[in-house]
C-alpha cells in the first residue's frame, strides 16, 4: 500500500530530521512509530502526505508518486489519507457537526459548504462518524465545550469524512490523561480491525504501542532503529532506542 524509498529530510537550519528511511506498510496493518522527541516521527508522517516536503527519496501509496505530485494530482492523494494531529486542529466556535463536515471539503460540491449548504446525504454521514467515536450526542455542541479527548474523538471522526485508507495520527494522545488516551486508541484500533484502516501512529508510550500495534518502527536521530512486532521491544532494546537512563511509563 506505501512504500518509502531513500527518504532523507533537511530543514532550511541545516537540521537533519530523517536520513535514509526505508519501509513498505501493507494494507491493514496499525503500524506504531515510536522514539525520543526530534527523533523524526511527525517528520516522516509529515512526509508521507506532503505536509513537509522530503529533501530526497520517494513515497508511493497505492501506485501513486507522492513525492512527485502536484495540484490536483496530489489533492486526490491527500483525499485517500486522514491526518489527526496532536492538537486538534479544530474550529473552536463552530459545532462538532460542522467540524466533522469540513472533512468533506476536498470533495466535488465542497464550494456550497462556504453557505452552510450541505447535501443531506452528507450530513448523515458526518453524523455516522460521530456515532462510531461515541459522541453523536455533542454534535449541536460548540467544539471548544467538549474535553481534550472528545475533541480529539471529533477529529477522528473528521479524517474519517474523507473516506481515507490510511490514517496518519501525529501523537494523538500527547496532550490527554492517561485513561482518555487509552479511549482515544480504543477508537483508532476498533477503526483499524473493523473497517480494515490502515493506520500509522506515533506514540510516546511503549505500553500503548504495544497494546495497540501490530507492528512497530522505532526512530533514533532520523533513523530507523528497529522494525518489528511489539513483543520483540525488550528492556535492552528499550534502552537502546531511548537511552540508558530512560524509566518505561505503563498506561494499562
Amino acid at each position: 500500500m506505501l512504500t518509502v524509498e531513500g527518504l532523507s529530510k533537511v530543514y532550511d537550519d541545516g537540521t537533519s530530521a530523517l536520513s535514509d528511511v526505508n519501509l513498505e506498510i501493507a494494507e491493514g496493518e496499525f503500524v506504531v512509530l515510536i522514539g525520543l522527541s526530534g527523533s523524526g516521527k511527525s517528520t516522516l508522517l509529515r512526509c508521507i502526505n506532503r505536509l513537509i516536503d522530503p529533501t530526497e527519496g520517494r513515497i508511493t501509496f497505492e501506485g501513486d508518486d507522492v513525492t512527485a505530485a502536484r495540484g490536483a494530482d496530489l489533492r486526490r492523494i491527500r483525499r485517500r489519507m486522514g491526518m489527526v494531529f496532536q492538537q486538534f486542529n479544530l474550529v473552536p466556535r463552530s459545532s462538532v457537526l460542522r467540524n466533522v463536515l469540513a472533512g468533506r471539503l476536498g470533495y466535488p460540491g465542497a464550494p456550497l459548504s462556504l453557505l452552510g449548504l450541505w447535501p443531506r446525504p452528507t450530513v448523515r454521514m458526518a453524523r455516522g462518524c460521530l456515532e462510531r467515536v461515541g459522541i453523536a450526542d455533542k454534535a449541536q455542541n460548540r467544539a471548544s465545550a467538549l474535553s481534550g479527548g472528545q475533541q480529539q474523538r471529533v477529529a477522528i471522526a473528521r479524517a474519517l469524512m474523507q473516506e481515507p485508507k490510511l490514517i496518519l495520527a501525529d501523537e494523538p494522545v500527547a496532550s490527554l490523561d492517561p485513561a482518555t488516551s487509552d479511549s482515544v486508541m480504543r477508537y483508532l484500533g476498533e477503526m483499524n480491525r473493523e473497517m480494515g484502516l490502515t493506520i500509522i501512529c506515533s506514540l510516546h508510550f511503549l505500553s500503548l504501542a504495544r497494546k495497540y500495534g501490530s507492528r512497530i518502527i522505532a526512530l533514533k536521530d532520523g533513523r530507523m532503529e528497529f522494525d518489528g512486532l511489539p513483543s520483540d521491544i525488550d528492556d535492552a532494546l528499550f534502552r537502546q532506542i531511548y537511552g540508558e537512563d530512560a524509566v518505561e511509563v505503563k498506561i494499562r
